[in-house]
């Protein structure tokens, strides 16, 4: 394999790749290839549009489509599940592994597609995820803490790992010492990194958040000294002990910020305003490299996202 990985992948270890999905903007999602010179695997499978990308690397990278024996999405949002179906049909070896709880939407995403819709509206989730495809039952696997995913001979070890959804595990790769974290190791685009490293914010897409469960997630991961985490917004991260402070005290904000507004008029839109304000301060006192304007720009969709799924939460759990 001597060709060159195409612009939007990077090689960050042997045998392990990050390959930008440019869903919505460049460095905002991303998946990763992973395997042990054999056969491989992806971990995580962005969107329908992403997946020429995806083969585009095999390509380049001289890996044939047949040794990619399995496609791992942290969890079932479309971000990171959405192209599932559409890249298993280029890859006639590979199985599907996938939490219990979100096995069944990828055998039919009916119901998926229509709660997409729901959030997003019926033109706007045709325009970002396209047509779902399904994926045939035989040809997919559940999986959850303790169970290992054996990649040739490299090893991938899972944990269920709720907080930002119930359908949600992630996976550690002992050769780096590294989580793949989905989003329950918050966002960090590589936008905000400056000379105290990187910045991380919390995800609350609908409609799972539960900080209690998020909390015992990030002490499941540092339980294993973790040397670095492979994020899926955006990239892989180090200082990881800084991060994962940095997050514990983000959720705590965030449920402060949701409760001191539950009953205020106006409830979404005033907690898109101060989540937007969370994050100008947050990265200022980071020292991000980047104005006000800017921060509200890269987090907008996010900032969006977050509100509906904190006004969920809100509504049926905060006292």
């Amino acid at each position: 394999m001597t060709a060159a990985a195409p612009a939007n992948a990077e090689q960050l270890a042997e045998h392990l790749w990050c390959i930008d999905t440019e869903q919505v903007r460049d460095r905002m999602a991303c998946c990763y290839l992973i395997g042990d010179g054999q056969r491989y695997a992806f971990v995580e499978c962005g969107t329908n549009e992403g997946v020429p990308r995806l083969l585009a690397l095999l390509d380049a990278l001289g890996i044939g489509r047949e040794q990619v024996s399995h496609v791992i999405p942290t969890h079932i949002h479309l971000d990171h599940a959405g192209g599932a179906g559409l890249l298993m049909q280029s890859l006639p070896e590979a199985r599907l592994v996938v939490h219990e709880r979100g096995a069944r939407h990828m055998i039919d995403p009916t119901a998926l597609a229509r709660g997409v819709a729901a959030v997003y509206g019926t033109e706007e989730a045709e325009r970002m995820y396209g047509t779902l495809v399904p994926i045939p039952e035989e040809r997919v696997e559940v999986a959850g803490t303790g169970d290992r995913v054996a990649v040739g001979g490299r090893v991938l070890e899972v944990l269920d790992s709720p907080g930002h959804a119930r359908h949600h595990f992630s996976l550690w790769d002992a050769a780096t010492r590294g989580w793949f974290t989905g989003d329950t190791f918050g966002l960090s685009y590589r936008e905000f990194d400056g000379d105290a490293g990187a910045f991380v914010l919390p995800t609350t897409t609908p409609v799972h958040f539960d900080p209690d469960a998020w909390k015992q997630t990030i002490d499941a991961y540092m339980a294993r000294d973790p040397a670095c985490m492979y994020l899926t917004h955006y990239c892989r991260v180090s200082d990881v002990g800084r991060l994962a402070d940095d997050l514990r005290a983000g959720l705590d904000d965030y449920v402060a910020i949701a409760r001191s507004l539950k009953d205020t008029t106006n409830r979404h839109e005033a907690l898109v305003d101060a989540l937007s304000a969370h994050a100008v301060g947050s990265a200022q006192r980071h020292g991000a490299p980047l104005s006000e304007a800017t921060v509200r720009e890269l987090v907008g969709h996010d900032v969006e996202l977050n509100a509906q799924g904190l006004e969920v939460w809100l509504d049926r759990h905060a006292a």
